[in-house]
């Protein structure tokens, strides 16, 4: 039989985050927190440690489904959905916060934008930042998902919305999953066709930026940038 020996009331991640605030708790205690108990076998840092060690970096935890959770030890359901819907909430949090008018002033300004949202993903997924005259975002569209593909990505979609929503300028950007944000020859082929059409409507198109795995590609000025 094991027996779990009870941490003191003071080291208990809730009690310490009380006292000394979330930022002050390491990432085994806030996933203890969430999963609020452990088992006969271990305590709820332990069973979080557990879960961490089974992930090369805390960027896997979001990537984990459902069914892979229930996998660990000491993980069903209950604690399976709490973490995956704390993960969601959090993509759903930070993407409120950039959904507010910021100002685009680089290609390094859009990765940080949509790093979140995209780097994650396991499919291709097209957005397209519709800019004001002042480069602020007046709103961000995802128009397209799956492997980019000029006649897929259809320039009637993005310059209606484009006129819909006023905007003086654009950027595209796309995520690829595999984690290299070199550019492929569609998506050159699909850039220039964009260009091409830009031209003609009168609405700037500034880039065409590849999002991967820290790091991001601007077609624009050709090159790749490594995020650290």
């Amino acid at each position: 039989m094991y027996l779990v020996k009870e941490m003191p009331v003071d080291q208990r991640p809730r009690e310490r985050l009380i006292k000394h605030g979330a930022k002050a708790l390491s990432n085994a205690e806030l996933l203890a927190i969430l999963l609020r108990t452990g088992y006969h076998e271990q305590s709820v840092i332990e069973l979080s440690k557990h879960v961490l060690y089974h992930l090369s970096s805390l960027d896997e935890l979001k990537k984990l489904s459902y069914h892979e959770l229930l996998k660990i030890k000491g993980i069903k359901s209950a604690k399976a959905t709490t973490i995956l819907a704390s993960i969601e909430l959090g993509y759903r949090l930070s993407a409120f916060k950039r959904d507010e008018r910021v100002k685009i002033s680089s290609a390094q300004d859009v990765y940080h934008l949509l790093v979140d949202e995209l780097s994650h993903l396991e499919q291709e997924h097209f957005f397209v930042l519709y800019l004001n005259v002042k480069s602020e975002v007046i709103k961000k569209e995802c128009i397209y998902i799956g492997t980019i593909n000029q006649m897929m990505i259809h320039p009637r979609e993005i310059y209606k919305k484009a006129f819909v929503y006023a905007a003086a300028a654009m950027i595209l950007v796309h995520n690829h999953p595999s984690g290299d944000s070199n550019p492929s020859h569609a998506d050159q082929k699909a850039t220039d066709h964009l260009l091409k059409t830009s031209e003609v409507m009168g609405i700037d198109l500034i880039d065409h930026i590849i999002i991967g795995h820290h790091e991001f590609y601007s077609i624009k000025s050709k090159h790749k940038t490594k995020i650290d």
